[in-house]
């Protein structure tokens, strides 16, 4: 499956409470209804969540942009699906969307991105969800490399180097998933940026963990972290990236039926 990521920054005028209402109750349902024209398999919304694991993570790591207010995130079963979106029916879909998109996101703040997926710790089935009762978080962690470094040297080593520590620690750190999400740089990135006025500059990627949040505070979660950060400085530029928590709902899923 291909991904669609758009993290995305609220209107002005609305808190961060007000912003996830509105997209969760007003505009999921409009997704939902142009689901078969658009031919989305999923659709998952996190929030970010309003404490302080945000500006901890955030300063264990230095001075990073400020966290995003969420995460849409829509799947298609093939790129093949994704470019058949010609019918009137679609363009009518994406156009009411858009519209719907401007009333409480900041589009020129909003990156998005087409991305595909590298399973690092992939539990079977793939069913794990940090739904806002559980104890689960979801850890979203949009990267930018150091300038020092070539793109394809930055994805090549966060692949093949710093993957494997992460997966060397999953027990010790509480992670249940981890993945890796590489920007598929896509033709179709400028066309969604283009309409959206979007002026944000995409990321290498994102990296995506769901924690159980009782065992993230333990001496050994906390080395396990270390290490981690340890070997970020290596390839990310810390002061173009961010980290946040939030929990997920999922408003479209296909993928079982």
């Amino acid at each position: 499956m291909i991904r669609l990521v758009f993290a995305l920054r609220r209107q002005p005028h609305l808190s961060r409470a007000q912003f996830q209402e509105y997209w969760l109750n007003q505009h999921a349902p409009l997704v939902a209804g142009f689901s078969t024209d658009l031919q989305i398999m999923r659709y998952v919304q996190t929030h970010t969540l309003d404490d302080q694991s945000n500006s901890a993570a955030q300063q264990a790591r230095g001075d990073m942009e400020a966290e995003y207010d969420g995460v849409a995130e829509l799947w298609w079963s093939s790129e093949r699906d994704l470019a058949d979106q010609s019918s009137s029916a679609a363009l009518k879909a994406s156009a009411a969307l858009l519209e719907d998109e401007k009333t409480f996101i900041d589009l020129e703040n909003s990156p998005i991105w087409f991305a595909y997926e590298y399973p690092q710790i992939n539990p079977a089935p793939e069913t794990i969800i940090a739904s806002p009762k559980s104890n689960i978080v979801r850890v979203f962690f949009p990267l930018r490399h150091k300038d020092s470094i070539s793109e394809d040297d930055a994805r090549h080593y966060w692949l093949t180097h710093h993957g494997p520590i992460v997966r060397s620690h999953a027990q010790a750190s509480g992670t249940l998933c981890y993945r890796q999400v590489h920007r598929a740089r896509s033709p179709m990135d400028e066309n969604l940026q283009a309409a959206r006025g979007t002026k944000a500059k995409p990321y290498l990627g994102h990296a995506e963990a769901w924690l159980d949040r009782g065992q993230i505070a333990t001496d050994e979660s906390r080395l396990a972290n270390a290490a981690f950060i340890e070997d970020e400085r290596n390839f990310i530029d810390m002061n173009r990236s961010t980290i946040f928590f939030g929990k997920e709902h999922s408003i479209i899923d296909k993928r079982f039926q």
